[in-house]
């Protein structure tokens, strides 16, 4: 919906640009399959209420794998891990050459652990490398690294301005989030949490008891689910700078 008049200033400004990194897997009978991308997508629909930023259009599209319920009839969808990192890197290809260099793309699918990673993030984080690596050795040359102009490059790194900063995988709650609000599956924290950001995707009416990873979802709130929404919302504008 942007005018290339505004794509340019958010050039010039360094707006971040954020997107949402998702996938479509079976929630049981209560929730949507879209739970893992639409909370994301209802978050940045706030924050840009808050503050400068702009939003790509979400990608629903992740290795959702099987190992909840098989697809037939449940809506699951599963890409493939390296067919991700190919579209990831066509897509950090594009954005680099527009001129964006302030990029986040946030992941709540399997992001318990997000430090050693799952396969629809990883994708993506290593993509953002492969391309980042790419981009400079077509701008500067061989030797880029070695060269006298990046002599200041530990200190860039330091600070948090070096080119390996251009694109940010974010997990959508950090640790300090997910200690208090714990990750589940269709459970009281997820359940919740479409309560807050997205309730016209939950039906406890369709709540299945013969889940055992849903039957927290008993417990499900909104006011559980305002409270962790606050702090969400709080990280992410802090993870974007604001």
């Amino acid at each position: 919906m942007m005018f290339p008049y505004q794509i340019r200033e958010t050039i010039d400004k360094n707006i971040p640009v954020a997107m949402a990194l998702g996938v479509l897997e079976y929630h049981s009978e209560h929730l949507s399959p879209g739970v893992d991308t639409l909370l994301v997508v209802r978050a940045l629909d706030l924050l840009e209420k808050e503050m400068p930023l702009v939003i790509m259009p979400p990608f629903y599209y992740g290795a959702g794998t099987y190992a909840v319920e098989a697809p037939e009839r449940n809506g699951g969808i599963h890409v493939d891990s390296q067919v991700l990192n190919q579209f990831a890197r066509q897509l950090f290809y594009n954005l680099l050459r527009i001129g964006f260099r302030n990029i986040y793309v946030f992941v709540h699918h399997q992001s318990e652990n997000f430090a050693n990673g799952m396969p629809t993030d990883l994708s993506f984080k290593l993509a953002a490398r492969q391309e980042i690596f790419a981009f400079i050795e077509r701008e500067r040359g061989d030797g880029w690294w070695g060269d006298k102009s990046s002599a200041s490059y530990y200190d860039e790194h330091a600070s948090g301005s070096d080119p390996f900063n251009w694109i940010h995988i974010c997990p959508f709650m950090s640790a300090e989030i997910q200690s208090q609000f714990p990750i589940d599956h269709a459970g009281e924290q997820e359940t919740s949490l479409m309560m807050a950001f997205c309730p016209e995707c939950v039906d406890m009416k369709r709540f299945d008891n013969t889940k055992w990873y849903s039957q927290g979802a008993k417990k499900a709130s909104l006011g559980y689910g305002n409270r962790a929404k606050a702090l969400i919302i709080s990280y992410m504008k802090k993870t974007m700078g604001n």
